[in-house]
């Protein structure tokens, strides 16, 4: 499994299901590539039920940060939607079905990478009241915390390297019409079940900003593998379109702000050039992000 699945599967499926469009029809695998002017629309290959990155309702910070994309390029935006998971680039992009996939890790080789667009990490998420002021995995208060890890992730062979190994493991693959581990680890913490997990940044901020008991989200910027931690975020294109990619990449140069601005309000923890985290979304009441 590619790294960009691997950050993004803990909340996406593992079957196939019947790919549909929204307002276009289906291209065929033998179309040329085409430059940017000649583009009827912003064709975007998503998932249907991806939160914080996309759903069918259009809920999601990608599908906002596409929006902008059709704004500036004054196209109507439309999706192609299969689930993100093993085949997924197979059967849309490769498939030119769509043309944008708008967040995979850096350096992806299925797909052309745009510059990235921003930078985040695994948190560590706890009950404010908890007593747990952990701001790393090394800290000593979380040797014997139980805590939620989706399976064969990069934080969950971190984990193993401080001794963690009170673990509450989720599914790295899983059907998301009837579940989602990332989520469910989320509750768990929440409730009591376990004292505390490590997720994926963007589902962690999202999830835990959403629940009543307040939560502690902890973008793990400190960690002495960081690099194991830390990905750069790019938008997927196909490797025949350099024109494509010049339009993007000068996109996310003049976008960027508002781009920040979105992934903020996702409560995406997102990590400046200089390994800081950049200004925190307003937190709910009773919440508090360590920095």
């Amino acid at each position: 499994m590619t790294v960009f699945l691997r950050l993004r599967s803990s909340a996406a499926v593992a079957f196939v299901a019947l790919a549909v469009t929204l307002s276009v029809h289906p291209a065929t695998a033998i179309e040329a590539a085409i430059g940017v002017d000649g583009r009827e629309a912003v064709r975007i290959c998503a998932d249907a039920n991806l939160l914080p990155f996309s759903n069918d309702r259009l809920e999601g910070f990608e599908n906002e940060i596409a929006r902008l994309i059709g704004e500036d390029l004054q196209r109507p935006v439309v999706y192609f939607w299969w689930p993100q998971t093993i085949g997924f680039v197979r059967n849309t992009l490769r498939a030119r079905q769509c043309d944008l996939v708008m967040g995979t890790a850096s350096g992806e080789e299925q797909m052309q990478n745009t510059n990235p667009y921003y930078r985040t990490v695994y948190a560590l998420v706890y009950r404010t009241a908890s007593g747990i002021r952990a701001e790393s995995l090394a800290d000593p208060s979380l040797r014997e915390a139980r805590i939620g890890i989706v399976e064969r992730t990069p934080a969950a062979t971190l984990m193993r390297r401080y001794g963690l190994t009170k673990t509450e493991p989720y599914q790295l693959n899983t059907d998301t019409r009837a579940n989602n581990p990332a989520k469910d680890a989320i509750d768990d913490v929440a409730s009591g079940r376990t004292d505390a997990a490590v997720i994926w940044g963007p589902i962690a901020g999202y999830h835990a900003a959403r629940r009543a008991e307040p939560l502690t989200v902890v973008p793990l910027v400190k960690e002495a593998a960081v690099s194991h931690l830390q990905f750069d975020i790019s938008m997927g294109i196909r490797a025949d379109e350099p024109e494509w990619k010049h339009w993007l990449n000068g996109f996310i140069a003049r976008r960027q702000a508002d781009i920040d601005g979105i992934l903020l309000r996702y409560h995406v923890p997102l990590v400046a050039p200089d390994g800081t985290l950049k200004t925190a979304a307003k937190e709910p009441a009773g919440s508090r992000t360590a920095n």
